[in-house]
């Protein structure tokens, strides 16, 4: 079975993506925005992919606010987590945003919030996957 990470801190968010996943998919999903639960999930045990929130009010690493494109970069840096699949999830989409977050993080995916149409972002994960498989 595929297993998913959320971080999010949207509470209506992070209940989207996790029914997505777990019907849709057939996922077990961790939803978390802790930067230590997700680093602790990832090196734990096969994560199929990670559906990263850009900006997290409460995260913090080491004693300081960190964003989902930090965090990205560090699951990308890391030789134990660099294979790791991240879709990257905001909602402060302008034109021209996505591929700047994408080059700035490394993800391998992004998707503007909120997610309206959610057969495409079944579609992305559910490639993201079979990519990382």
């Amino acid at each position: 079975m595929n297993h998913v990470v959320v971080v999010e801190d949207d509470p209506h968010n992070a209940i989207l993506f996790r029914k997505l996943m777990e019907k849709r998919l057939g996922c077990s999903v961790t939803v978390t925005e802790s930067p230590d639960e997700l680093f602790t999930r990832l090196r734990g045990g096969p994560v199929s992919l990670v559906v990263m929130d850009v900006s997290l009010k409460g995260s913090v690493w080491e004693g300081r606010p960190v964003n989902g494109v930090s965090l990205c970069r560090m699951i990308k840096a890391d030789p134990a987590t660099m294979h790791v699949r991240v879709m990257l999830a905001t909602a402060h989409a302008m034109r021209g945003d996505a591929e700047r977050l994408l080059r700035e993080s490394g993800a391998d995916a992004y998707i503007a919030k909120p997610v309206v149409d959610h057969d495409q972002f079944v579609a992305r994960a559910r490639a993201l996957m079979e990519q990382a498989a």
